[in-house]
């Protein structure tokens, strides 16, 4: 389950933005765009040039959907962890504070680029 009021999310992969759920774009406010987007078995991480929104599909069914969303402006400190060295998985984590206190936990696998994703939060957070 990905969600902003637990504690973290684990095993994100990448996936193509063509393959986010199509009810993120109706989210998406003018001028926002999807940078990249990660999915556990069901659920999806997305991150825009805005904010990041999780999908949390729930039920047996998986029609029932939670959308959460936290705004980068919110982000106060963030945190990224590298694979190591010849990992046979490799894994990546990532960390955001939030102005309320939340703390959203992240652990990637697989190839993820996790300094492009540290990159790209500051340049939102930063400006």
């Amino acid at each position: 389950m990905i969600s902003f009021n637990k504690d973290s999310a684990w095993d994100l992969k990448p996936i193509p933005v063509s393959d986010v759920r199509g009810e993120v774009n109706g989210l998406l406010i003018d001028g926002e765009e999807i940078a990249a987007a990660f999915k556990t078995v069901r659920d999806q991480l997305i991150f825009t040039n805005k904010r990041v929104i999780s999908v949390d599909v729930q039920g047996i069914t998986g029609k029932r959907k939670s959308f959460s969303s936290m705004p980068y402006s919110k982000v106060q400190f963030f945190s990224v962890q590298t694979p190591g060295f010849a990992e046979i998985i490799p894994d990546s984590e990532l960390v955001l504070t939030f102005s309320n206190g939340y703390v959203a936990k992240f652990e990637f696998k697989g190839a993820t680029d996790i300094g492009k994703i540290g990159r790209m939060i500051s340049d939102y957070v930063l400006k």
